[in-house]
């Protein structure tokens, strides 16, 4: 025979099972908020899905150049909701590995307004993301353009040699770096 449970006793068991069903709910939306910064700083870190990595002055000189070289082509897009023209000087060139380069674009504000944009960026074929560095990026910040405003944007940047080793890049013979430009959210400007 079993014993019957109390009534308190089944409350409690109920309040403890809302209590942490309640508590995994909250703790999968939190994670749901997290997810897109985590994934961005994981990104970062690895070069995974194309994005370049970012490098210091110092990690830049410390890079060797080789005697190989490997053709980067620049392309560049614009939000429609941008009203602005956004264009590499050059659309590709032929670098040295390890050497660090610039390269500039150029953007025009077609508005009657200051217009704020921001960057988002790849490199194309994926893997080489991770051997794709970047030490001064106009990508880095927020860009804002005064009414008809022309701007040169540099980007320096090196391919880093170990590409050279790894099996799955040693063969890439072109890197394609590619930015698009969309208007600045308002909520995160504080506007």
């Amino acid at each position: 025979m079993s014993a019957a449970l109390i009534p308190d006793d089944v409350a409690r068991r109920n309040r403890r099972s809302g209590i942490l069903a309640l508590s995994m709910a909250l703790g999968m939306l939190a994670m749901g908020y997290a997810a897109v910064p985590l994934y961005k700083l994981f990104c970062q870190v690895t070069g995974f899905g194309g994005t370049t990595m970012m490098a210091s002055e110092a990690q830049a000189a410390s890079i060797k150049p080789t005697d190989k070289t490997i053709v980067v082509r620049f392309d560049s897009n614009v939000s429609s909701a941008l009203p602005w023209r956004f264009k590499p000087e050059n659309p590709t060139e032929k670098i040295t590995i390890g050497a660090r380069d610039m390269a500039a674009f150029n953007a025009e504000n077609l508005s009657s307004q200051p217009v704020s944009g921001t960057a988002t960026f790849n490199v194309t074929p994926t893997q080489a993301g991770k051997y794709f560095a970047k030490v001064q990026c106009f990508c880095f910040t927020e860009q804002t353009l005064q009414p008809g405003e022309k701007v040169r944007m540099p980007v320096i940047y090196y391919v880093d040699p170990a590409i050279l080793t790894d099996p799955q890049t040693k063969d890439i013979e072109e890197i394609t770096l590619s930015y698009t430009f969309y208007p600045l959210d308002p909520a995160k400007k504080g506007g």
